[in-house]
């Protein structure tokens, strides 16, 4: 990212770097696909994590530059040759066409109505699909209009949403919901409709921050939505209310939560604890190319990026609470605190991402200054995996609670009370009540969420 660290090696890249075009009177040439193309190869040839299961990545490939230009010109797009060069293990490389757009969202700025929504297929109709609010953002629009979590919508624009139309219908500036019931069998229309419209928005992630009586006991919950590192200082201070109250326990609620910065969850996770400063919080492997370089060890911290202390709780347990929208970072921080403490995970099963990615630019060193003004595609490729202190990593599968509960689409409850149900169920361990109760686990799919259309979607960056 902007952030990256990394820059002694880049400039060993530089003769295979072609020149940026001459300027004609200052106004920049459009690339030609063919560069653009050669961009990308250039910059998976150099940084990509797979790339030796990627035989057209090898270094001695092509012989010559004809040949890879022959290669890459029976292309017929940028996106094709990246598509070309991912490995099959790989889900989550990605190419833009507008690096803007990608920096904005690193930064927690979306276009946005504020209404964050899960889209599940139908009980009775798996092509039919229905959207469930999550939560509704401050100061948005969906907030001035009323919306709410729990709120069920099965029409957009007055057409049913489907697995076939719902990244079309998901992808409008302005939209109109038709709202609807669930019983937890059928879908119901109640004729109601609300029309919604985005715009620029900057999300604050730590979204909830509390302190609740559990038996006589402080216990700390906190929701977080997004691993944005501009938002550190809110997150430590979230930490510094939980501090000032004692809390004996503490719920970490990253249900939603798709991941961010790896520093901001090395953070996260010295705040949790404290008493490991120093101590190996996980190991970086990259290419074989790159290892002797940037293959790096990250530590626990004491300061946030801003040089801020770091507001430490020293628990020694942490219940986090998850679904299979949890991912990247918020996996590392279960993999990276799983050999400290005792990790106790309430929900379902999370996502499955433990590679890291860097945004790749077509510059002499692939980095944002210098950029090729003729273009404004850039790579965000997996150029890393995560291990823990322990060794574990590869968890394709991601990682499964030891108290499994899923969300009730009839019934989700109020994010943050005690009754909400998988806070309920984490509350229920802390008090020894588990064995009492029987918790709902569902059989609807999760087709997508509103932030899968997002450039940042399920990313874990450096």
């Amino acid at each position: 990212m902007r952030n990256f660290k990394y820059i002694a090696i880049l400039f060993l890249f530089g003769s295979l770097v072609v020149g940026c075009f001459d300027d004609n009177d200052d106004v920049p040439q459009v690339s030609s696909t063919l560069e653009i193309n050669n961009f990308i190869w250039r910059g998976m040839n150099a940084f990509y994590l797979y790339k030796a299961d990627v035989p057209n990545l090898a270094d001695d490939r092509f012989s010559s530059d004809q040949q890879l230009n022959d290669f890459l010109n029976s292309f017929s797009s940028p996106q094709e040759v990246f598509d070309a060069l991912q490995s099959s293990v790989d889900e989550f490389s990605f190419l833009v066409d507008d690096y803007i757009a990608l920096e904005q969202a690193f930064d927690g700025i979306t276009q946005n109505n504020g209404m964050e929504f899960g889209l599940v297929r139908y009980p009775n109709d798996p092509s039919n699909v229905f959207g469930f609010v999550r939560y509704v953002l401050p100061d948005t629009d969906a907030e001035n209009k009323g919306i709410k979590r729990g709120d069920i919508f099965n029409t957009i624009d007055g057409t049913q949403i489907t697995d076939q139309n719902f990244r079309e219908l998901i992808n409008l500036d302005s939209y109109t919901i038709g709202l609807a019931t669930f019983d937890g069998t059928i879908i119901t229309p109640n004729g109601n409709s609300i029309e919604l419209t985005k715009v620029q928005y900057t999300e604050n992630p730590v979204f909830i921050t509390k302190t609740l009586d559990v038996g006589g006991s402080p216990v700390g919950y906190l929701m977080y939505n997004a691993f944005t590192g501009d938002f550190d200082a809110q997150l430590n201070a979230a930490f510094s209310q939980l501090k000032a109250s004692n809390i004996t326990d503490l719920v970490l609620d990253l249900r939603y939560n798709g991941g961010g910065s790896v520093t901001t969850a090395i953070d996260l996770s010295s705040m949790i604890t404290g008493q490991f400063a120093g101590e190996v919080f996980s190991t970086e492997e990259w290419n074989a190319d790159l290892q002797d370089q940037f293959g790096s060890v990250n530590l626990f911290d004491t300061q946030i990026r801003t040089g801020e202390a770091i507001n430490s709780l020293g628990l020694d347990r942490v219940y986090i609470l998850t679904t299979r929208s949890s991912a990247s970072a918020s996996e590392l921080v279960i993999n990276g605190l799983d050999p400290y403490i005792d990790v106790i995970q309430v929900g379902a099963a999370t996502r499955g991402k433990f590679q890291a990615s860097i945004t790749i630019y077509d510059s002499s060193n692939f980095r944002r200054l210098g950029a090729n003004p003729g273009h404004t595609f850039a790579m965000q490729p997996l150029v890393l995996r995560s291990i823990n202190s322990a060794g574990f990593t590869d968890y394709f599968d991601g990682f499964a609670p030891e108290i499994a509960i899923d969300e009730d689409y009839s019934n989700l409850g109020i994010l943050g009370e005690p009754n909400e149900p998988l806070l309920s169920a984490a509350l229920d361990h802390i008090l020894g009540n588990r064995s009492s109760k029987s918790y709902h686990i569902s059989v609807l799919q999760n087709v997508g969420n509103s932030n899968m259309l997002l450039p940042d979607f399920e990313l874990m960056y450096k």
